[in-house]
């Protein structure tokens, strides 16, 4: 496990390297902020909004990745799921959506697969472009198809969510009937902790059992159980190792 989370200290490490050395902090002028907070608490600010952008592809994905190595055959991060549909299986889905959003059904995602899977080579087919898997894992016939989301995804997007792990499955059974394809959302913590993740919001439109791992639940499941705190105990560390090199880094704002 030490050697690990030397691994996972190592990833932090360069991704936060390489977000210094490309980082360019907003242009918008704040004359009151910058006054009041200093040229530096500015900086850092605006350089936490930018992180936070693009958190998910340039730390949790790495992380993610040196996490499952050992636990999966196959690991790979932002991954072209395929681009061939069969017109019925985009009729199924277009169904499942309906009933969904109509409130007819509720989500059940191995009936939902099912549906798809029967459908899944038969007939015409489409050529689409569906967004990127974040984490493509694959151990033995099992394949898990995987869209890392933020702490609090925007409500109304669940419903574009909720297609495009459909979709994967669609397209990714055309050419792989044989494998056990489950598509899902991971959360990587819970901002309400110490209550509960309050999945409510997306209990519409997704099976809450089968469609979504948040905090522990998605990190032990890449890594086997303690994962979320090893993670958690190396992104410590690895802050207490930089603290000198960050705040040399905003300093130097302050003598523009």
């Amino acid at each position: 496990m030490q050697n690990l989370k030397s691994n996972i200290k190592n990833r932090l490490f360069q991704a936060l390297r390489n977000k210094f050395e490309n980082y360019k902090p907003e242009t918008s002028s704040m004359p009151f902020h910058t006054r009041l907070l200093g040229k530096d608490r500015m900086a850092l600010y605006s350089f936490i909004q930018s992180l936070n952008t693009n958190f998910g592809t340039s730390i949790f994905e790495p992380v993610a990745e040196e996490l499952g190595l050992k636990h999966f055959d196959t690991i790979k991060r932002q991954k072209a799921v395929a681009d061939t549909i069969t017109k019925e299986a985009q009729r199924v889905i277009q169904d499942i959506m309906d009933s969904l959003e109509s409130g007819n059904s509720k989500p059940n995602k191995n009936e939902e697969i099912a549906r798809i899977l029967s459908v899944s080579q038969s007939g015409e087919t489409s050529i689409i472009k569906p967004t990127k898997v974040d984490l493509f894992l694959q151990r033995g016939n099992n394949v898990y198809l995987i869209d890392i989301k933020t702490a609090k995804p925007n409500k109304g997007g669940f419903k574009e969510f909720k297609r495009t792990l459909l979709t994967w499955i669609a397209c990714f059974a055309y050419n792989n009937p044989h494998c056990n394809i489950q598509s899902l959302i991971a959360i990587p913590y819970n901002p309400y902790a110490p209550k509960p993740y309050e999945r409510w919001t997306m209990a519409g439109m997704l099976d809450l059992d089968s469609e979504i791992k948040v905090a522990e639940e998605f990190w032990d499941f890449l890594g086997g159980k303690g994962s979320y705190e090893l993670i958690l105990s190396a992104f410590e560390e690895v802050g207490c190792e930089m603290r000198e090199e960050i705040d040399a880094y905003f300093k130097k704002f302050n003598q523009h």
